[in-house]
């Protein structure tokens, strides 16, 4: 069992055993290839929550009607990417075992393995559904294939082909695209087309949900480490959410890359809270 937050997400402040979904934040930023700074995102969307309602209008659903518990952030080794994927696994273990969803907040991208690699062993036969900017397809990066840009391909090495799903992808080596494109993931790129048809086929399927916020365009969440110009709208992000989470079973989700301190206006933020509202009233 795990303890109360005291600074908690926006009405995400059930009793731990009444809760169906569990929150922790990751702050973990080691691989991260471009501006650092992703360490300080969860903290950031726990913070600045509070200047969102609990109440989404468009989906007329409330957090204070639903039981979510705030874990609070671990805190991670940084600098040893082993270490620091074993405890989110840790944390990870604890909230699966107590027949719970857990929601990851980040963090580089990273970070996903280390939850993943627990939800495999609960759901081994899971399928991942991924929005991002980039492939993460690479096999390694600067020598390493512990990184952020290798994220999707150590998963891969862990569950194989067609069980990765990946939409809003617009940046990568062509040798990646060329991977995806023997069949080892289901790859769409630019935007969220192809996605219903997918829902449907992963019907009743245990689903790992992964949303790095780098899908955005630049010009609506300029606060990333690698903003990458010609992404997706909000509402069309959100709308894609609401298709995945009202069709598929959603066992495990992470929402990850915000870097607040590129963001001094502090939009990005709070863009990145209201997909965490969002993300939790649609499962």
């Amino acid at each position: 069992m795990l303890n109360k937050n005291i600074e908690t997400f926006i009405g995400c402040d059930a009793e731990y055993n009444d809760a169906r979904i569990v929150i922790f934040g990751a702050p973990f930023d080691s691989t991260t290839s471009f501006r650092p700074g992703t360490r300080f995102g969860s903290h950031a969307i726990r913070s600045e929550s509070f200047g969102i309602e609990t109440y989404s209008p468009r989906l007329d659903r409330d957090l204070e009607d639903i039981s979510v518990f705030d874990s609070g952030d671990i805190e991670l080794c940084i600098g040893n990417s082993q270490t620091a994927l074993e405890q989110i696994s840790e944390r990870t273990a604890i909230i699966l075992n107590d027949k719970k969803i857990p929601l990851m907040i980040g963090g580089e991208h990273l970070v996903t393995l280390g939850a993943f690699r627990e939800v495999l062993k609960v759901y081994p036969d899971v399928h991942i559904i991924h929005f991002d900017a980039h492939t993460d397809l690479r096999d390694e990066y600067l020598g390493v294939s512990l990184s952020h840009a290798c994220v999707i391909r150590r998963c891969h090495d862990l569950i194989g082909d067609g069980r990765i799903h990946q939409f809003g992808i617009r940046s990568g080596e062509r040798s990646e695209f060329r991977w995806a494109a023997e069949g080892h993931t289901d790859l769409h790129k630019f935007n969220f087309d192809g996605l219903e048809t997918t829902v449907k086929q992963l019907t009743g399927k245990p689903i790992y949900f992964t949303i790095d916020l780098d899908v955005l365009d630049p010009s609506i969440f300029p606060g990333t480490g690698t903003p990458e110009a010609g992404g997706v709208g909000f509402n069309d992000l959100l709308n894609a959410i609401s298709t995945v989470c009202d069709n598929c079973r959603i066992v495990a989700a992470d929402v990850n890359e915000l870097c607040p301190t590129y963001d001094q206006s502090g939009v990005s933020t709070a863009v990145a809270c209201k997909v965490v509202r969002e993300l939790l009233l649609s499962i």
